[in-house]
């Protein structure tokens, strides 16, 4: 145990060492004087690195070392969250990275495949004091010994499942094992779905692989980042410290309802609305709609109003115009260009025949040059350009998806009731369309089929980098104006000084001055539609609609992708379940599946119970097998009425807190949403911000009011689930299993037929409080 803090006082002298150093460059490189562009870049990315190194050491403190391996040869090392070396020639590795294969055995290593380890021990520490050792045997003819060698080769993987919630969640990589381990480092290319019940860890496992890939593809991943989508904010609040707490922060972490830049998706779908939008369907209903936005005159033709008299847009020309436009085979902005060209054409064919015709039937009597006065009349007539926005619009994708819900055609009569919405520019002032999340993937959707017409945008910066010419040769000019001026009484031949236009041009000069995006690669694909992942790893994939899919793969045109999810829990309206469903539309089978199925949160008197909820439509469902019992049934309190279920809950939130041992647990109430607010009415260490439905509910709070949904992917102590008659039969499920110690079920009307006969009720009712 000596020898062990002493190693970990030299390591973190070293940590204290380079963070120093660290912290050193960055502010030295802040106030260097930057002259090119490239010294520019150099600083920048020195900057970055080293504030990396500094978040790092910062957040992976608990964790320097917690493993050391000796082996057979006589050799060790030690094991931490990042790879730490010595101030030496060598570069020695004082701690090895737990990604690096040389880390392999700590996880892999057993007594039937030793992998050359003579010992494996387990290191614990708590604000940099040793605290713990766990010595596992792995040479049955190693006769030294430590006195921390333990029989129970699980004791350090059962003393973290029993340890308190803190409201985030830690890593795992002092417990990883080694099923989750050959997922966490399995080749990169593909898309790998992880499948797994409740409690079988698949989270942990997916944002570990996102920790190993950046180690393993650190090039290409620190280029494109990597992004991980979550169910909810909750969820995103949970698992936020994860990564940094190993060393990554080049990732992006978002719900599906951020997925489209510029657009906070607040609204509310009703099921059918949000399973009708996610549908496969709305891709080709939204693309029919586009196509009926490109016109033909209702009437004959539109007339034109043109200082050479009037011009006649008619349904051949328009036509005609749309056929060309079409068949460029473009996004509709880009292919507008396409159809105004054969428009103006016309106009201008029209025009001049009319003009120059000869009486005597004899050849136009317009040159080619009074021909092209003619034309360009014609493209800068804004009654030409009115007639082209009437026929052929410039759209945004807002304006698209709020145009079609107006009027959702080219959908069933019942689908298109339960999306329609009023128009939101009908209104007067116009108002901001309320998008919900379903939205998003239509936004997106909307703007693959519109495109990005940035030429507007490329010509305004070409003008204002002619522009920054201009004013650098303004400079250069006046530099050589006063040389002349100081030099203009001495000897030319005897002066050597060079000035500003002698070693630069305007064009370079103003390339200089040019601001460079100081942003991480994560923070540039937050604000860019088109951004192009290394990789994405989504939670709960089993939610997501077709349309969302959609929307990822285009995120992820290399398809390097890990799915976790459990189709078992599937509650989200439109979503897939099904892993053939989401993803053969676009991979065909080139996928591969991993199952876990050890149940490492919750206990098994929990899971028997909570698996009810599933066996009662899938008899032959087989849940995750659970590693642990803490002799703790479920238990369930009937009251007499709703009224005084708010009072009951509160007691039994209560007694649940005194029931758990030690200290900083966290309890959940999981409720529907009609019951919050009398909930928090009795349940005052509960704040109204934590149960709230547009507000990130607090986590670390002792006592966190949360909705099933808000519930996906969190974990508590103890749970407390309120009318569970009230929740569909995935929810319930989820409900019934984020505990890791203690669950309360507490009801006024009767519990699920599936859960009556497994829960114990009291022999008396109990009444109000």
């Amino acid at each position: 145990m000596r020898r062990e803090q002493d190693f970990l006082d030299r390591l973190r002298a070293r940590v204290v060492a380079l963070e120093t150093a660290a912290g050193e460059a960055v502010s030295a490189a802040l106030r260097q004087d930057v002259i090119s562009a490239q010294s520019r870049l150099e600083r920048d990315v020195m900057v970055a690195e080293q504030s990396g190194l500094l978040a790092a050491f910062a957040s992976g403190e608990e964790g320097l070392c917690f493993g050391r391996l000796v082996f057979q040869d006589g050799g060790d090392h030690h094991i931490g969250r990042i790879g730490i070396r010595a101030d030496d020639d060598e570069r020695t590795p004082l701690v090895v990275d737990w990604r690096a294969d040389m880390a392999r055995p700590f996880y892999l290593a057993t007594g039937h495949t030793p992998m050359g380890l003579r010992r494996r021990r387990h290191i614990t520490t708590h604000r940099n004091q040793v605290t713990a050792l766990h010595d596992e045997i792995l040479d049955l003819e190693d006769t030294e010994r430590s006195g921390y060698e333990g029989s129970d080769a699980d004791a350090v993987l059962l003393s973290a499942l029993d340890a308190a919630r803190t409201g985030r969640m830690h890593d795992i990589v002092q417990t990883i094992q080694a099923d989750q381990d050959r997922i966490i480092r399995a080749p990169h290319q593909g898309v790998m779905v992880v499948e797994g019940g409740p409690g079988t860890g698949k989270t942990a496992v997916a944002l570990h692989r996102a920790a190993y890939l950046l180690y393993a593809q650190r090039e290409l991943l620190a280029r494109r980042a990597v992004l991980i989508v979550g169910p909810n904010a909750a969820f995103l609040s949970y698992i936020g410290q994860v990564l940094p707490s190993l060393g990554e922060t080049g990732v992006l972490l978002a719900t599906p309802a951020e997925l489209y830049p510029g657009v906070v998706a607040t609204g509310r779908d009703t099921p059918l609305a949000a399973a009708v939008k996610g549908g496969a369907a709305m891709a080709d209903a939204l693309a029919a709609h586009l196509r009926d936005l490109q016109r033909l005159p209702e009437q004959a033709a539109l007339v034109i109003e043109h200082e050479d008299g009037v011009l006649l847009l008619d349904r051949q020309i328009a036509a005609a115009a749309r056929e060309r436009a079409r068949a460029a085979q473009l996004p509709h902005n880009l292919a507008r260009p396409h159809f105004a060209f054969s428009v103006i054409d016309q106009l201008t064919a029209q025009l001049v025949e009319r003009i120059g015709a000869d009486p005597y039937g004899g050849p136009n009597l317009l040159g080619p040059d009074d021909q092209a006065q003619l034309g360009k009349a014609v493209a800068t007539s804004p009654a030409v350009h009115a007639a082209i926005e009437e026929l052929w619009p410039l759209l945004t994708p807002e304006q698209l998806v709020a145009d079609f819900l107006a009027d959702p055609t080219h959908l069933p009569h019942h689908e298109a009731e339960a999306i329609r919405r009023p128009d939101p520019s009908a209104s007067v002032p116009p108002q901001e369309p309320d998008w919900t999340p379903a939205d998003v993937a239509l936004l997106d959707e909307a703007a693959e089929l519109l495109g990005d017409d940035d030429s507007a945008r490329r010509a305004a910066e070409e003008a204002r980098r002619q522009q920054a010419i201009a004013y650098a040769q303004g400079v250069l000019d006046l530099s050589y104006g006063s040389r002349t001026l100081e030099f203009e009484d001495k000897d030319e031949e005897d002066s050597e000084v060079l000035a500003a236009h002698d070693l630069i041009d305007a064009e370079r000069l103003a390339d200089r001055q040019e601001e460079l995006d100081h942003r991480s690669a994560a923070e540039r694909a937050a604000a860019d539609r088109t951004w192009a992942f290394g990789h994405i790893i989504v939670d709960e994939a089993q939610e997501l609609s077709p349309m969302l899919w959609r929307l990822l793969m285009r995120r992820c045109p290399t398809r390097s992708m890990t799915l976790v999810g459990d189709p078992a829990q599937t509650s989200e309206p439109g979503g897939c379940g099904s892993w053939d469903a989401a993803l053969t539309p676009h991979v065909g089978d080139r996928w591969q599946r991993v199952v876990l199925d050890v149940n490492y949160r919750t206990p098994a008197e929990i899971m028997d119970v909570a698996a009810r909820i599933p066996q009662a439509t899938d008899p032959a469902y087989t849940p995750p097998r659970s590693v642990r019992s803490t002799g703790v049934p479920p238990r369930a309190e009937h009251v007499a009425d709703t009224a005084a279920l708010p009072a009951a809950v509160a007691r039994v939130v209560a007694e649940e807190q005194r029931a758990l041992t030690g200290t900083e647990r966290r309890l959940a109430v999981i409720a529907t949403p009609e019951h919050h607010a009398t909930l928090l009415a009795e349940l005052p260490m509960a704040s109204a911000a934590t149960g709230s439905l547009e507000v990130t509910p607090d986590l670390t709070q002792p006592v966190v009011l949360l909705t099933p949904g808000q519930a996906k992917g969190l974990e508590f102590d103890a749970v407390v689930v309120v009318e569970p008659d009230g929740f569909g039969a995935n929810e319930l499920y989820v409900a019934l299993t984020r505990a890791t110690q203690r669950l309360a079920v507490v009801h006024a009307d009767t519990l699920p037929h599936a859960l009556a006969p497994a829960l114990t009720e009291p022999t008396r009712t109990r009444a109000a409080i």
